[in-house]
């Protein structure tokens, strides 16, 4: 598979005043838009990210033209193949005042991760993601799952069930948590969450290093 030497894919970010006027708005495409682009950046065709991610170009193909929606574990192997870490999709976020800056990241101001038809929505709460940890917040809509695959863990992974309840899979074992129950997940390993109720599940999740 070839790869060529490109623009680094932060620099391909641009900003203009957010309509609230609390500063800089990252202006950011969908998810497919960023996958395409990168691709291309990549100098890689569909057929080789396809091979890379154990996929077909169809799917692939779907996932840029905004036909089809992207599970978690499969996002992880395109940004693996892509080289770059999940956060880099994440979209949304406003220049923050200069002394909140690196500290404070307000509810308006969050990064989001929206993987559309799969059910799940994601927001990065770390200001930064130049510390020893991340934090992340995952909302589950009834039904939806991070998807067939287990997502591989890079690092320790802890969290907490905020509302609704939450399936972890773990090495062939399933844990139901509820409201206000927590867990840790060593590295390294595979699991996968699927949401078993009718209301939204919240996850928040403490990961690190940080590499999702």
């Amino acid at each position: 598979m070839r790869q060529q030497k490109s623009q680094s894919p932060d620099a391909a970010r641009t900003g203009e005043p957010a309509p609230d006027g609390r500063g800089t708005a990252e202006q950011t495409p969908s998810i497919g838009a960023q996958i395409r682009d990168l691709r291309k950046a990549r100098g890689l065709t569909i057929a080789e990210l396809a091979e890379g991610i154990g996929r077909s170009s169809g799917y692939v193909s779907q996932i840029e033209r905004e036909l089809s929606g992207v599970s978690i574990s499969s996002l992880q192997r395109i940004a693996n193949v892509l080289g770059v870490q999940i956060s880099w999709f994440f979209q949304g976020q406003v220049v923050a005042p200069q002394e909140e800056r690196d500290i404070i990241v307000r509810r308006h101001n969050r990064r989001r991760l929206d993987y559309g038809e799969t059910g799940i929505m994601e927001e990065l709460l770390s200001p930064t993601l130049t510390g020893s940890f991340e934090v992340i917040m995952t909302t589950f809509e009834p039904g939806s799952s991070t998807g067939q695959r287990e997502r591989q863990r890079k690092g320790e992974e802890a969290g907490v069930v905020l509302s609704g309840a939450l399936e972890l899979w773990m090495d062939n074992k399933c844990f139901l948590l509820q409201a206000g129950d927590s867990f840790t997940l060593r590295e390294p390993g595979w699991h996968r969450c699927v949401n078993p109720g009718d209301v939204d599940a919240v996850i928040l999740w403490i990961i690190s290093p940080p590499s999702y």
